[in-house]
């Protein structure tokens, strides 16, 4: 609400913040411009601009929320050498040039750093799965790991082949 200027603090007719604005009834909006004794012709005008901007627009008034997202790994498994219980993963991502052998060793060496650190000889990480949820993104960033699920996602198993109906 208020611009700086050299001589110090003064109100600015326009804020200067970008906060939204105030919603306030069109007719209200004449009423203050003729108490000010805009022409008719002139107050016209405005109200009928202020009319135009205050439309809504006419694809935002039937969308729907947005769709709430899980994150599922699907395993190629043809030759059924997984398990057939339900098991949980999560997804990570590493250079590409990296093997993913080295996954493991990343998590352990971010997990040491962040037990090293005081919150985490406060709250000290003991499993992959509270290393993964726990350890901030940052100390995963210095060890080239990034983690896409922080919580761990259901894996799926398939056959890789689509059935004939």
């Amino acid at each position: 609400m208020f611009a700086r200027h050299e001589a110090g603090l003064t109100r600015s007719l326009f804020p200067t913040d970008l906060s939204p604005m105030a919603k306030i009834d069109i007719n209200k909006v004449a009423e203050i411009l003729q108490k000010n004794k805009i022409e008719p012709a002139l107050l016209r005008r405005i109200i009928e601009q202020i009319q135009q901007v205050a439309q809504p627009d006419p694809g935002e008034e039937n969308k729907p929320p947005p769709l709430k997202k899980q994150w599922v790994i699907l395993v190629s498994d043809p030759e059924h050498r997984l398990p057939k219980d339900d098991f949980v993963g999560w997804v990570l991502q590493i250079p590409e040039d990296e093997s993913p052998a080295t996954t493991q060793n990343r998590i352990f060496r971010s997990a040491y750093d962040f037990n090293a650190t005081k919150r985490g000889r406060l709250l000290p990480v003991k499993t992959v799965g509270e290393a993964l949820e726990n350890v901030p993104a940052k100390q995963f960033k210095e060890a080239e790991l990034w983690t896409k699920t922080k919580t761990p996602v259901l894996v799926l198993r398939t056959d890789n082949g689509i059935p004939e109906e």
